[in-house]
């Protein structure tokens, strides 16, 4: 357990983005999970309904630097592939 008053921030601050990290990890992990599930039921129509925002979600964790540039280019590109 930190001691210091700056460790005891420190430790707030690191749990908060944590949370913050996981959350848009996730978000991006559950929209390209629906989007399998449609495509593989061949529901493309709805797969595709739900591409932009799944590129939103993608972007958005990019730019925060949740995920990396190549990471989430890849991940666009497989979304894409998917609903092809």
């Amino acid at each position: 357990m930190p001691i210091t008053k700056s460790a005891k921030k420190a430790l707030r601050q690191s749990l908060r983005k944590k949370d913050n990290n996981l959350f848009h990890k996730n978000r991006v992990k559950k929209i390209i999970k629906q989007i399998k599930e449609l495509a593989a039921e061949n529901k493309k129509d709805e797969a595709k309904k739900l591409v932009s925002l799944a590129y939103k979600y993608i972007d958005k964790a990019s730019k925060i630097k949740v995920i990396k540039k190549n990471t989430a280019s890849r991940k666009k590109s497989l979304v894409s592939r998917i609903t092809k």
